[in-house]
């Protein structure tokens, strides 16, 4: 006879949201143990949970007396039979612990005390009473290290009454939580392998978890004896949207960005709530912390970490992920102390300074002003880093006083003088950090679409007349707009209604802009003029100029300044709307989706899962340091407070998803049209992000297109897909609710409309996120290069003329970021923009799922052989002269879409080490 026994539970209040294993309905309860009797053959347990019987011996399958015990427990035993057990099962199991436990709190608390247990689930129903058949739960053994760092352990069921494993049950009785790593199930007939990947609480009625093997199953296909557990582990993750979420929680559910402002500390602190028809926008993931007392449309800001679900976490293994949170802490610090001590406003002495910070550093600058403030912005910084960094391993503190250690960006290494040449202004529109914003003319003149009687005259001042002359009369303007040969980057309509209220925030200015360029034969952009616009207002008429390239010493100088107004307009674009609206905020809502309502069996989240790794991690950093009131974002761009109102506007007026898809990109801009065979011609044809981004799009929906066709074989699969309908549906009417209406969302009605959505999701987190992210530091972390902000209007608006005749260097300067600002913004720039040691390539990264299926193996292998031979095909474009946009004197080669095929040192940019296949950073 043998016994059965099973480890206290405890009772956990249920606004904590349901465990892993309760229905939204129910109370999270593990009941307090009772003796059972079991047979050498069979098993029957007297109201016991059989969740948490340790059975030694070769009983196997439990009944229970009690199922609504077993039901709050989270598993419903549905049968009460008895069923012979003849085979035996052995599973290995691979896991790790949080790296915050020592080695000797490990072995102590791993290696002598039966903690983890393991439940296996036939994929089949009992063949006579159609009931489930699993396995009664076993403790599993200790075995030994992996040499990795892993725990090994084991466990044997000598006796089961079947050997088709569907599921495994994990129950973590630990005093911390585990990372399954994965689990192997030896059967008589061949091994099962789970993939878990997956942290496991130790808290009690959440500390159990379901995990499925690597063949993967449509909703329809699901086998039988698991259909069950597949919707049960799902109800898991939704969670019952109440009650304020743990950090160890898996539960992923919606919310308006209302966290982003601190009203109950200063009432400078309020922001508006983006999500709604006031301001729509796309949602976050939810954590339910209490309302603000002095607004309660704002949620509180979080005291220490935010919550995201576990699994979405950082990896120990990312090592840029910690980086952030140390970098992001360090600066949140130093603008507090700003706040107090520093001058936000004070300009660079010269140009020279500016070299200087990134020769020698802050402490060699040449100091011109008697308060030495250059040397203590760098006094204060460092104390702050050092502070975090106490007791940190040396090792760790090294890598993160890098980020605060500006290299010399690329951009300047080239050509020191770049910054200054309108040759190098106009290729970045193409091959920069921000080449999402060229569009074609189409006709003359410009006109806005926005109110006069609000705003004054919309239709351009640069007429057709300016640009005859400034193209030498090669061809008539008219001939310029028929042979598509101008080019435009127009802030008007985006910025023209913010432009007073942020001229009303102290060391900041704004305009609206229209820069015109002009496509030359050698296939090079040339800027023609540049349009600057301040709207009228109750005590103002509208005032607006146009600048040109001057042959004057003077005019050359305005033309530097109002360049200067342009660069940070897209700069601040590219960090509000190319970089964060279009990538990391309008993505999160697709994670939220994929695990709410995609089984982690079914194969279109095993498609997406990598896409997906690490978003909502940064994205919550990114709400606590860099987009939140007062925080890196606002204090370093042009709109200020604003910025976020902004990226709001352009989401409403601007983003459709049918319009992420690349090639719809570059047609919507008038950069690319489809010729009469549907071949997409681009309009400049050497034009680096488009020409390297059209390969890397090809390749993507190639690969997903084999992926779909294996999975779905007929279009009513997929119109018959609950789970995919349901999570494209959620994606419309919650992720993106304030769009659910628009006539342009796909329907997952056919093989076409689901490769193409999968294929702009995956191009989204992976190609169009590194063209933005890694130039970064290259190109703007020389700030004359790319200003993240412009402080000081034209002077011919002001008619401070005297001032700029006498010293136009200090204007420039006064105009640029002030030492404040790019102390705070340039460490972010450099973070940004590296790679961590764990990151995860497109191409590179294969899913064990992909691998375990012959087919999709070898369609993977050629995924992979594809980007192989992009990579060769980029490395030829870089070194043909003929293509000036990226080959020539003191030309920034394009790299940021080449993907990873060899050895990080042997490559020279952080721009070319690789497409991440996901927003991780």
């Amino acid at each position: 006879m043998l016994t059965a026994t099973h480890p206290l539970g405890a009772v956990l209040p249920p606004s904590h949201g349901p465990s892993s294993f309760t229905s939204s309905k129910a109370s999270a309860v593990l009941w307090a143990p009772r003796w059972g009797v079991i047979s050498s053959s069979k098993v029957r347990c007297t109201s016991v949970s059989v969740s948490q019987a340790v059975v030694n011996g070769q009983a196997a399958v439990a009944t229970v007396a009690d199922a609504d015990q077993e039901r709050q427990a989270g598993l419903l035993l549905t049968r009460r039979d008895e069923v012979d057990l003849p085979v035996a099962l052995k599973a290995t199991v691979t896991l790790r612990l949080n790296e915050e436990w020592s080695t000797t709190e490990k072995v102590a608390g791993m290696v002598h005390k039966p903690w983890l247990f393991l439940e296996f689930f036939s994929s089949q129903l009992h063949p006579k009473t159609g009931k489930e058949m699993r396995t009664q739960p076993h403790a599993a053994s200790y075995s030994r290290m992996d040499g990795a760092g892993s725990f090994v352990y084991e466990v044997t069921v000598p006796s089961s009454s079947f050997s088709d494993v569907g599921a495994v049950v994990v129950e973590n009785h630990y005093s911390s939580e585990v990372f399954i790593s994965d689990i192997e199930v030896q059967r008589p007939n061949g091994a099962v392998t789970f993939n878990c990947s997956s942290w496991v609480t130790c808290h009690a009625g959440y500390n159990k978890r379901i995990f499925f093997p690597l063949k993967s199953y449509l909703p329809s296909q699901t086998p039988e004896g698991v259909a069950r557990l597949r919707e049960m582990d799902l109800e898991a993750k939704r969670g019952n949207g109440h009650g304020e979420r743990m950090l160890w929680q898996r539960i992923y559910d919606y919310a308006v960005y209302n966290d982003l402002g601190d009203p109950d500390k200063s009432a400078s602190l309020r922001r508006p709530v983006l999500g709604g028809k006031e301001h729509p926008y796309p949602r976050r993931c939810r954590t339910g912390r209490p309302r603000c007392k002095a607004d309660p449309s704002s949620e509180t800001r979080a005291t220490g970490e935010i919550y995201v679900p576990r699994d979405e976490e950082f990896t120990a293994r990312k090592a840029g992920a910690f980086l952030t949170k140390k970098v992001t802490s360090t600066l949140s610090a130093f603008t507090t102390a700003q706040e107090v001590a520093g001058d936000r406003r004070r300009s660079f002495p010269s140009l020279a300074a500016i070299d200087a910070l990134y020769e020698d550093g802050y402490r060699n600058q040449p100091d011109q002003q008697p308060d030495n403030l250059n040397t203590y912005f760098t006094d204060l910084l460092e104390k702050q880093v050092e502070l975090l960094l106490k007791g940190e391993k040396e090792e760790v503190k090294e890598d993160i006083r890098k980020v605060f250690k500006f290299q010399t960006p690329e951009i300047h290494q080239k050509d020191k003088l770049a910054w200054f040449r309108d040759e190098e202004f106009a290729r970045e529109t193409l091959a920069g950090m921000n080449p999402l914003s060229i569009q074609l003319v189409t006709e003359l003149p410009i006109k806005s679409k926005l109110d006069e009687q609000t705003y004054g005259p919309g239709d351009s001042l640069i007429t057709k007349e300016l640009i005859e002359k400034q193209i030498n009369g090669i061809m008539t303007a008219d001939e310029a707009v028929t042979k598509k040969k101008l080019f435009i980057l127009d802030y008007y309509d985006m910025f023209l209604p913010y432009v007073h209220a942020v001229r009303e925030l102290e060391g900041t200015t704004l305009y609206a802009s229209r820069t015109l360029f002009f496509l030359e034969e050698e296939g090079t952009l040339r800027p023609v003029a540049i349009e600057l616009t301040r709207p009228k207002s109750p005590n103002m008429p509208q005032w607006r100029q146009v600048f040109t390239p001057g042959s004057s010493v003077a005019d050359s100088w305005l033309w530097q300044l109002a360049k200067a107004q342009v660069l940070a307009h897209d700069t601040g674009y590219h960090q509000l709307v190319s970089h964060w609206l279009r990538t990391h905020c309008c993505v999160e809502p697709y994670v939220i989706a994929a695990n709410r309502q995609l089984s982690q069996m079914h194969p279109i989240y095993r498609l997406l899962h990598p896409h997906f790794r690490f978003t909502m991690e940064i994205n919550a950093q990114a709400r606590a340091s860099l987009i939140n009131a007062d925080g890196v974002i606002e204090s370093s761009f042009s709109p200020g407070k604003h910025s976020m109102l902004l990226s709001s506007g352009v989401y409403d007026t601007f983003w459709e998803f049918d319009k992420e898809a690349l090639p719809a990109d570059l047609i919507r801009r008038g950069m690319a049209s489809k010729k009469d065979n549907g071949e997409l011609e681009l309009t400049i044809e050497d034009y680096p992000y488009a020409n390297d981004g059209l390969l890397i799009w090809d390749a993507i929906k190639d690969w997903v297109s084999e992926y779909v066709n294996h999975y779905y074989a007929a279009t009513s699969d997929i119109t018959g897909d609950k789970e995919l309908q349901m999570f494209w549906t959620e994606v419309r009417t919650r992720g993106h609710a304030d769009k659910q209406d628009e006539s342009w969302w796909p329907v997952l009605d056919s093989h076409e409309s689901l490769v193409q959505v999968l294929s702009t999701i995956i191009w989204v987190a992976s190609g169009h996120h590194a063209a933005v992210n890694f130039p970064q530091y290259p190109y703007a972390g020389y700030f004359p290069n790319r200003p993240t902000t412009a402080r000081r209007n034209m002077p011919t608006e002001t008619g401070d003329m005297r001032a700029f005749l006498e010293d136009p260097e200090k204007v420039l300067l006064d105009t640029f970021p002030s030492q404040y600002q790019s102390t705070l913004a340039l460490p972010v720039l450099n973070l940004l923009s590296s790679h961590s040691a764990g990151e995860e390539y497109l191409g590179v990264h294969s899913e064990p799922a992909w691998m375990a299926d012959a087919e999709m193996r070898a369609a993977f292998e050629r995924f992979n052989g594809r980007m192989m031979d992009i990579a060769e095909t980029i490395d030829r474009r870089n070194k043909d002269p003929a293509l000036k946009n990226r080959k020539g004197p003191g030309v920034v080669p394009y790299v940021q879409l080449k993907p990873n095929y060899g050895d990080f040192k042997d490559m020279t940019s952080v721009m070319e080490m690789g497409i991440p296949t996901s927003i991780s950073i």
